[in-house]
């Protein structure tokens, strides 16, 4: 039995110290950081694309390509000739025989540039993908589980570009003046889900996934659940946003809090089938717009109270920032029928539902994953 030793006692300088086991990193874990950098110009590139898409359609610029051609769509004309025949598909559409006859060589370039613009940024999205993903599954840095995730926002991008043409061909015969607005919904919500997806990514890549697992243990479940449904009811009014975009019911009842003297506008339900004037009839869309946001902001305010009783100041500042939002979006949203929707106040009201949208979700995701609170409320 050994000797005890005094802590007076000097270490013996020969004697060997067992070195520590080296620490393997992880390079799957490492490249965190680079994916999550990665998304992030992803993001930034599908709120551009949802800005110019929003320009696109305030400027009747939509229809002014009449094919879908994914690889050789990337070229615009070249030639005068090339010009004249491009000019000549969009003067076979109802659009312009209905809208804009006697439109010139030069205005049709116009709003030609702009549709040719929003397709490209589409390719740029898609090839800014495909390299990024290809680069971090050839290197196998792609952490476990993510790989499917990741292929799954190239898989939607694709699907996107399908939706897209099948809203565009809405609008190229018959009598239509523009695409169908339940396409237009279709499109712009499946943006909103691929631009949800990837912000909720970054999120999850924002911290090691050990501290994911410890912060879950502090999930505030209530709030968690609360802020799903508030999601949801958000994303349901920008679908109804699209709607009103799509039949430009935002330039029909330019009077606020009643529509022309009434609350319910005369004529909601004149159309037959009863089922099209949720589409098609201007009054009753953007009745059906406004009175969903009055819903919108009721339940805000409940999940915004329901908040205060956090303990974790991050999570209580996370709903702050969601009501904020909201309630700029709500005076963009009377602006922008008060003045007929002008493009520059349509626009910014389109990039604030962005920002009220992300919002929410960050919300929802420090409720399910809270920081550590060091220091007691006071």
């Amino acid at each position: 039995m050994s000797k005890p030793r005094s802590i007076f006692e000097e270490v013996d300088p020969d004697q060997a110290v067992a070195a520590p086991a080296p620490v393997r990193v992880d390079p799957r874990g490492a490249a965190r950081t680079a994916i999550r950098g990665w998304l992030m110009v992803l993001f930034a590139l599908v709120v551009i694309m949802i800005a110019v898409g929003g320009l696109t359609r305030l400027t009747d610029s939509g229809l002014s390509i009449t094919e879908w051609a994914p690889v050789m769509g990337a070229i615009p004309p070249l030639t005068a000739v090339e010009w004249m025949a491009a000019f000549d598909k969009y003067r076979a559409i109802p659009e312009y025989r209905l809208q804009n006859a006697g439109m010139t060589l030069e205005e049709f370039k116009v709003i030609y540039w702009w549709e040719w613009g929003h397709r490209q940024l589409g390719r740029v999205i898609g090839l800014v993908w495909a390299i990024g993903f290809l680069w971090f599954l050839v290197r196998r840095q792609i952490p476990a589980g993510w790989t499917p995730r990741l292929l799954g926002l190239g898989l939607l991008g694709g699907l996107q570009g399908a939706i897209g043409w099948w809203m565009v061909s809405s609008g190229l015969t018959g009598t239509m003046l523009d695409v169908a607005s339940y396409r237009l919904a279709t499109h712009l919500g499946l943006a909103f889900l691929i631009l949800g997806l990837i912000a909720w990514y970054v999120m999850q890549l924002s911290q090691p996934q050990m501290s994911l697992i410890q912060a879950r243990r502090r999930r505030e479940s209530g709030l968690a659940g609360l802020g799903a449904v508030l999601v949801s009811v958000i994303f349901i009014q920008i679908l109804l946003g699209a709607l009103v975009a799509g039949i430009d019911a935002g330039r029909t009842y330019v009077t606020w809090p009643l529509m022309d003297g009434r609350f319910v506008p005369s004529g909601a339900l004149s159309l037959e089938p009863v089922w099209r004037n949720f589409f098609e009839n201007a009054g009753l869309v953007q009745f059906v717009h406004r009175v969903w946001a009055y819903g919108l902001f009721v339940l805000a305010l409940f999940v915004w109270w329901r908040a205060r009783g956090s303990a974790v100041t991050a999570v209580r500042r996370g709903i702050d920032w969601v009501l904020v939002a909201l309630f700029g979006q709500v005076v963009l949203g009377i602006g922008t029928v008060l003045y007929g929707a002008p493009w520059h106040l349509a626009i910014v009201h389109q990039l604030t539902a962005v920002a009220l949208f992300v919002l929410a979700l960050r919300a929802r995701h420090l409720a399910l994953y809270p920081p550590e609170q060091k220091i007691a409320r006071g």
